[in-house]
C-alpha cells in the first residue's frame, strides 16, 4: 500500500516555489508557530486530505504540460514532518521526470529529514536567523537542527536556495544580515538567496483561528530598507 499523506492545498501553477513552472503542495502539519506565517492554518497536525502518495503522484501527472520545464515542490507546514510521505511522493515524481524541491525550515533532526533529501533535487531553506536568541523571536525551532542540514547539503553537492523573510524591529536589523551574507558564503551549495519583505496577507487566518497576532501594527519593509538589505549580499556575490 502507498503511504498516505495529510495535504493542505495544492497549487497547479506557481512561479515563485523553485525554477520555473511549478505544481506546490501544501502538507498539513507544523511545529514551529512563525509569527509572520501567513499558513497558520497548516500548523494542526493529523488533519487535511488524507491521500496516497501514488494517488497524488497521479494528479501531479495531470499537469505534466504546464510544468514540463519546472517541476514539483513539496511546502507546507512542514514537508520533513511527513518523512515516509514526502519520500515516496518525491520518488514516484522524479520517476516521472520531475524536478523536485523540498521547502523546509529544516527543523527537524538530520536522521529524520535525509532520506527526503535524498530525494530532492533542490532544498528551499527558510532560514530563520543565525542566532538561537533570535530565531527565538520568530519562532521556537532550534537553528543548529537547520545548519547540520545545510552542511549536509555541501557535503552532498545538492543545491540550496535560502530564504529569510525580513521583519522590522523583529530580524530587520543590517549588522545581523551581514553577518548572515558572511556565513553562506563559505557553502558552495548555495545556488540563490532571497531575502522576503514581511507582510500580512495572511493575518485574516490568524484571526479566524483566534490565536493572537503580534505583528498588526508592524509595517512592511520600505523599498530602501529591502535595497540596503539586498546589497549586503551582493557584496558578497550573491545576485538579488
Amino acid at each position: 500500500m502507498s503511504e498516505i499523506g495529510f495535504v493542505h492545498s495544492f497549487e497547479s501553477f506557481s512561479a515563485v516555489d523553485g525554477p520555473g513552472i511549478r505544481v506546490v503542495v501544501f502538507l498539513q502539519g507544523c511545529v514551529n508557530g512563525c509569527i509572520y506565517c501567513h499558513n497558520p492554518d497548516t500548523w494542526a497536525i493529523g488533519c487535511g486530505r488524507r491521500i496516497e502518495a501514488k494517488e497524488l503522484a497521479e494528479k501531479i501527472e495531470e499537469y505534466r504540460g504546464y510544468i514540463r520545464s519546472g517541476g514539483v515542490t513539496l511546502s507546507g507546514g512542514e514537508p520533513f514532518l511527513q518523512p515516509f510521505f514526502s519520500e515516496e511522493l518525491l520518488i514516484r515524481c522524479k520517476e516521472n521526470g520531475f524536478h523536485t524541491a523540498v521547502e523546509s525550515s529544516g527543523s527537524v533532526d538530520l536522521k529524520v529529514a535525509e532520506s527526503v533529501l535524498e530525494e530532492t533535487d533542490l532544498l528551499i531553506l527558510d532560514l530563520k536567523a543565525l542566532r538561537q536568541k533570535d530565531c527565538e523571536k520568530v519562532c521556537g525551532i532550534d537553528i543548529n537542527k537547520s545548519i547540520e542540514i545545510l552542511k549536509y547539503c555541501e557535503e552532498e553537492k545538492k543545491p540550496v536556495w535560502v530564504r529569510h523573510v525580513l521583519v522590522p524591529g523583529v530580524n530587520l536589523d543590517y549588522e545581523k544580515l551581514e553577518e548572515m551574507a558572511e556565513f553562506l558564503k563559505k557553502f558552495k551549495t548555495i545556488k540563490r538567496v532571497e531575502l522576503l519583505p514581511f507582510h500580512k496577507m495572511g493575518e485574516y487566518k490568524w484571526e479566524e483561528l483566534s490565536i493572537p497576532y503580534t505583528l498588526k501594527n508592524t509595517k512592511t519593509p520600505t523599498e530602501n530598507e529591502m535595497e540596503k538589505a539586498f546589497e549586503i549580499f551582493r557584496r558578497y556575490g550573491f545576485v538579488m
